[in-house]
């Protein structure tokens, strides 16, 4: 269900999924920009990106395809990766700052829901719950090595220079090429994957 249709039907549950899904992918792109400005890009600061305005972050089209099927994006916080320090190691970082932010908000949020009572169903319980699960499966969602997501770039890191610009060329074409994998259902069990891994490390750490 879209969250248009959501938004019509049940405008609690509207709030309780919305707010949480801008604000984590807000977060997400922050995390890029805030890593690169304190490896040596000021680039984001300069544009006034390192916001929690959504203002500043709304995709007009990523906004209205979340509206209508609620899967959607916020534009891409810009960094310059001549200016980051560290080499590939500063390059891997800023590239995972934003999986690593949606990790970390869906650890806090399990966290928190298991000093909440099992049969409790109150707006608290409910809204980390969708924090938890729209976290991780952002978090998942942007493992995938197609560009422009943050896997391609994370795999970069790794790669020949050569490689680099071999899977660069494909970001044009990215989007078209993530939206038919995944009609087609092929990136689902790799996306199952990587929830399921996202879910291990996180229970790893409640462990602890």
């Amino acid at each position: 269900m879209g969250l248009l249709n959501l938004l019509i039907k049940d405008p609690l549950t509207f709030l309780l999924i919305a707010i949480p899904l801008l604000y984590s992918v807000i977060l997400h792109e922050l995390a890029h920009g805030w890593v690169a400005y304190r490896l040596g890009d000021s680039t984001a600061r300069i544009m006034g990106r390192l916001s929690l305005n959504p203002l500043k972050h709304l995709d007009p089209v990523g906004t209205l395809m979340l509206f209508l099927f609620g899967f959607g994006w916020a534009r891409p916080v810009p960094v310059n990766f001549a200016n980051v320090r560290a080499g590939r190691k500063g390059f891997i970082f800023v590239a995972s700052a934003g999986i690593v932010v949606n990790m970390i908000l869906a650890f806090v949020a399990i966290f928190l829901l298991q000093f909440l009572s099992p049969s409790s169903h109150n707006v608290t319980a409910t809204m980390l719950y969708y924090l938890a699960q729209i976290n991780i499966i952002l978090a998942a969602f942007n493992l995938i090595p197609i560009p422009p997501l943050d896997g391609s770039k994370i795999l970069m890191g790794f790669l020949s220079a050569r490689l680099q610009y071999a899977l660069a060329r494909l970001e044009p074409y990215g989007f078209f090429i993530i939206i038919g994998l995944l009609y087609f259902g092929v990136l689902n069990p790799l996306i199952d994957f990587f929830r399921w891994i996202i879910l291990a490390i996180i229970n790893l750490l409640l462990m602890q």
